[in-house]
């Protein structure tokens, strides 16, 4: 099963992204600040990690850039930043919808995509 980390500070977004995407099969791992996030990735080891970018102690771009150093072992997880209101404007409409934005439909295949080659040996 595919492990996704979310690091937001908005708990009620928090569980409506856990849910929808426990509902896809996905392990879920929340982080509710920035040096909390940081410390999930690295000893939960996520496949992807869903990062907004207003955070209560360091800012999304702070995090992605330590998660992304060149001498860091999170630097091959895949990142996906997005401001809290996309996610809630996209889940208020369905997740994985076809009139969803460009990016959210982008990333809905990604991780449909990646759940198969690791489920299932087939794929890219």
């Amino acid at each position: 099963m595919a492990k996704i980390l979310l690091i937001d500070d908005d708990q009620a977004l928090v569980i409506v992204l856990e849910t929808a995407l426990k509902k896809e099969g996905f392990e879920i791992i929340t982080a509710y600040t920035g040096k909390d996030g940081l410390q999930e990735a690295k000893t939960a080891h996520p496949d992807l990690i869903l990062l907004d970018q207003i955070l209560p102690d360091i800012g999304g771009n702070e995090v992605l850039k330590e998660l992304k150093a060149e001498d860091s072992e999170t630097k091959s997880i895949p990142v996906a930043a997005r401001p809290a209101y996309e996610a809630v404007t996209a889940l208020s409409n369905g997740v994985c919808r076809a009139h969803l934005d460009e990016e959210w439909e982008t990333l809905c295949r990604e991780l449909a995509a990646y759940r198969t080659q690791t489920v299932f040996g087939v794929g890219n």
